[in-house]
């Protein structure tokens, strides 16, 4: 995207963006990413950077872990691996074997359903493969604190085997040493040290010419003399060069692991990258959960639709300062391309543009923004801007010429894929002639289809932009009697710059303000009270529509607790008419239990009586006639305490009792020779022959 002016990135703080960007990222590589942040114009590249940022905010949301934990800054290693005859020592080839680790790690972390779940972030490692040839190199030489192994090579593994048998023999002679100059007391407190990488006696000094020996030197009190005993000389040189040959066969196995980790140091260098494009990746997820950022729609065409948009770094002030930030929602398409902000000073103007501006910048440089997820953003290939105000600390005093001077540019590179802010256009000169002027650079600005927003205070270019197709009003929201600023941008009407009222309020003696208005124009004041009482009834309204979504909330939600209850109700209802089902089954499994034993009993009798008849007769009393008297009288004697039968006809809504089973209910329906009766909550037909009328007793 092409900048106009190039003071542009500061005058809508795309800087600072940039760097509390760099301020989340870890590595060398993010950190330059971020310092160097570019905006694009390409579609696929934008919409790629988006995803990966809202992918992995979404795994920072989610409490994933993903891989990439290490801080790796190798490219001083990475490069000395590229130059022959290079050596590097064994820490720095750890930190490569962490390298190589960590993407071993993350490719290991993409599976199939990864990939298929996150395919922006997999796209970072799609044209590079994993070899695990490296950290096999590594570990064959290196252990895991980076010290070369004994068994790396053949002559280090006997020059270290032949380094540890002399070190046991020159310690066992010197501690018989020790010991012997001990019981003499001729050695300091101390009794030993290390001098020159050689292991001597501390020798109290006038005792120095006693111990036969090499003199290393003296203690700085002249009180102990460090004495080389002639019994270790020859094994302290034997030592000393096996450990000169132990270092330079070490320094050769380096050599030779760093020519052969050489022929991988261009796809090292590419992992390198990956890490820092991944730190990168997660330094915008971590500021896009700071400014509360989303990933809205991309669309290849100018187009700006915002829907609660927030200026990000007014957003975190006022998160610090507790403070609400208003969001801003406009739409800028072919059909409306230019938008003609009025009202007072102080009311947002400025940051309105600046908030559009640096979102824009913002999107097409991949990262998330403080948008509602349906909002739209268009891609341009330039943008332009003509701030003066003293709400930056850039602010330089402006004059007529450099502003025509920055509208000259506008006129003459604008085209249809161009954004523009001008603030305060036509401003620094008479205010006819500067009008007059204004009117003509948006004339022209609209005529090349470029889409933006200017500010302004004068009267033609709000009649103007009622009038003209393509071009629109738009107000600041003030609140009249309070004199204050609400910072709402309001779409479709011109705002007002509220001088007069102003002037009233702050209590400006009333025979001037008089003075003012007389020196007006009558209908530019009355224009201008007419702006001024059309702006408090939108805001009226809008209090007014506010409301009214309120009660329609507050009637849904209403609706929705009924609908709970009502649920409630009937779950209730069928759980008793299960309870009344459950009871009717529990008497028939009852009798037909009783029915079982008294049929096993007769089925013993028979078989040990000689008098068949007899048990007959008594299976016919008890099968039919005891069983049906015993369940009749139980029955019976409960009805016949709470009802007394009546008889006659039965009609709707007696009460009837059934000569069977002397359940009472009442006549919901006569259909026939049958009738619905209701017995507790369930409706069931019976015979009308089966039935019989009966009143309830009263109580005594």
């Amino acid at each position: 995207m092409k900048l106009f002016p190039e003071s542009a990135y500061s005058q809508l703080e795309f800087d600072k963006v940039k760097t509390l960007l760099a301020n989340h990222c870890q590595t060398d590589h993010a950190q330059t990413r971020a310092r160097e942040l570019r905006i694009h114009t390409r579609k696929d590249f934008i919409e790629t950077e988006l995803r990966q940022s809202h992918e992995f905010r979404q795994l920072v949301i989610n409490s994933i872990y993903f891989p990439n934990d290490y801080i790796l800054n190798l490219a001083r290693e990475l490069k000395l691996l590229g130059i022959p005859g290079a050596v590097l020592d064994g820490e720095q080839f750890m930190q490569i074997r962490k390298l190589a680790e960590s993407i071993e790690r993350i490719f290991r972390w993409f599976d199939r359903e990864r990939k298929e779940a996150y395919p922006a972030l997999a796209k970072v490692i799609e044209h590079t493969v994993y070899e695990k040839a490296i950290m096999q190199l590594i570990d064959a030489v290196l252990d895991e604190s980076g010290q070369v192994k004994d068994n790396a090579s053949e002559d280090l593994r006997d020059i270290r085997s032949n380094l540890y048998k002399k070190r046991n023999e020159l310690r066992r002679v010197f501690e018989k040493i020790v010991a012997r100059l001990n019981k003499q007391g001729y050695l300091a407190e101390i009794e030993e040290s290390f001098m020159s990488g050689r292991r001597v006696l501390a020798v109290m000094a006038e005792q120095k010419r006693t111990v036969k020996g090499i003199l290393h030197g003296e203690s700085d009190s002249r009180k102990t003399a460090f004495v080389e005993p002639e019994e270790t000389i020859e094994l302290n040189n034997r030592v000393h060069e096996l450990e000169n040959e132990e270092r330079k066969e070490v320094h050769r196995i380096l050599r030779e692991l760093t020519g052969r980790l050489s022929s991988y140091s261009s796809l090292l260098v590419v992992y390198h990258s990956i890490v820092g494009d991944y730190d990168f990746i997660r330094a915008k997820a971590k500021f896009a959960s700071d400014i509360k950022g989303e990933f809205p729609l991309v669309s290849d065409k100018a187009r700006v639709h915002l829907v609660q948009a927030y200026h990000p770094l007014l957003y975190l002030y006022n998160q610090r300062s507790a403070k609400p930030t208003i969001p801003v929602n406009l739409t800028l398409d072919e059909s409306q391309r230019i938008l003609v902000i009025s009202g007072p000073n102080a009311g947002g103007k400025t940051v309105t543009m600046k908030t559009i501006g640096l979102l824009q910048m913002m999107v097409q440089s991949g990262l998330l923004v403080p948008v509602h997820p349906s909002s739209e953003f268009g891609i341009f290939k330039q943008l332009m801007i003509h701030i003066g105000d003293t709400q930056s600390l850039e602010f330089e005093l402006s004059t007529y010429s450099s502003h025509l001077l920055h509208m000259k540019h506008f006129m003459e590179f604008a085209n249809g894929r161009t954004l523009f802010f001008i603030d305060e256009l036509g401003s620094g000169s008479d205010p006819n002639l500067g009008g007059a002027f204004a009117e003509v650079i948006l004339q022209e600005l609209a005529r090349k289809h470029a889409i933006g927003i200017v500010t302004t205070h004068y009267l033609n270019l709000k009649v103007m932009a009622g009038k003209t197709s393509g071009i629109l009003n738009g107000a600041m929201a003030f609140d009249e009697k309070n004199l204050q600023p609400q910072y709402k941008l309001l779409v479709g009407k011109p705002g007002s710059s509220y001088t007069f009222a102003i002037a009233e309020r702050i209590g400006l003696e009333k025979s001037l303000i008089k003075r003012a208005r007389e020196l007006v124009d009558e209908d530019q004041f009355r224009l201008d009270k007419l702006l001024n009482r059309t702006e408090q009834d939108l805001r009226d309204l809008e209090k007014k529509e506010k409301d009214l979504n309120h009660s329609l909330k507050e009637n849904e939600r209403l609706k929705k607790e009924m609908e709970k209850v009502m649920d409630k109700e009937r779950h209730r209802q069928q759980v008793e008419v299960l309870r009344e089902q459950n009871k009717i089954a529990e008497d028939r499994i009852a009798y037909l239990k009783d029915m079982e034993r008294n049929l096993k009993q007769m089925l013993v009798e028979w078989r040990k009586s000689d008098n068949k008849n007899k048990v007959i007769k008594e299976m016919e009393a008890l099968l039919f006639k005891k069983n049906e008297k015993k369940v009749a009288s139980k029955m019976q004697q409960k009805i016949d305490s709470k009802f007394k039968e009546i008889g006659g006809e039965i009609k709707v809504g007696d009460q009837v009792k059934m000569k069977r089973n002397h359940q009472v209910g009442q006549v919901m329906e006569l259909r026939g020779k049958r009738a619905v009766v209701k017995i507790g909550l369930l409706p069931m037909q019976v015979e009308v022959a089966d039935l019989v009328v009966v009143k309830q007793k009263e109580v005594e």
